[in-house]
């Protein structure tokens, strides 16, 4: 009788000290994930298809505008590398890496103005890594890509933005720029 008197007060115990802890870490799970409605943090727009591609340019225009020049015009996603399929980061860490990816178009010459530069000794490119299916109907078939990575070097400098690396490849004729990059928070 004593021993199943013991496994009643065990499982009191374990009752009544595991939800409070269960309820602090919902808590604090509710907490810390970022919130598509938060202000200044925008969902990935999905279309009838339930694309994530983003055509919005103010937040590639502030990360890499400075480097590449103005855009007109993007298709690209956004998105942490290390998050699961359904939409949820499976182990909390303490860093991030967030993967931007896309195709954008410059302003008239602003392809040229950068691959003229003879300090970035740009060259023709073999074709750069696959886009994710999403952005390969906004990625030109027999596109012209020149690539430097000098000008990676330049264009991936630390900032407040994280540490960026990753590649730019710039299709003069069409006054594109292809790009692939990994941010990482830490």
């Amino acid at each position: 009788m004593d021993a199943g008197r013991g496994r009643i007060h065990r499982r009191r115990f374990l009752l009544l000290a595991g939800l409070p802890l269960l309820s602090a870490g919902a808590g604090t799970a509710c907490a810390v994930r970022p919130r598509s409605d938060a202000p200044g943090r925008e969902a990935p727009r999905r279309d009838a298809s339930g694309s994530r591609v983003r055509t919005d340019l103010e937040p590639l225009n502030a990360r890499f505008g400075p480097s590449v020049g103005s855009l007109a015009e993007a298709h690209w996603l956004g998105y942490d590398i290390d998050e699961a399929p359904g939409g949820s980061r499976t182990v909390p860490g303490p860093d991030s890496r967030i993967r931007l990816v896309g195709v954008a178009r410059l302003a008239a010459g602003g392809a040229a103005a950068v691959t003229g530069r003879a300090e970035y000794a740009f060259t023709p490119a073999a074709a750069p890594s696959a886009l994710p299916a999403e952005l390969a109907p906004y990625a030109p078939v027999g596109a012209a890509w020149q690539h430097s990575p000098h000008f990676d070097t330049y264009a991936n400098r630390e900032g407040s933005g994280g540490r960026p690396s990753g590649e730019y490849h710039f299709d003069t004729a069409r006054d594109l720029v292809r790009f692939d990059l990994l941010y990482l928070f830490t």
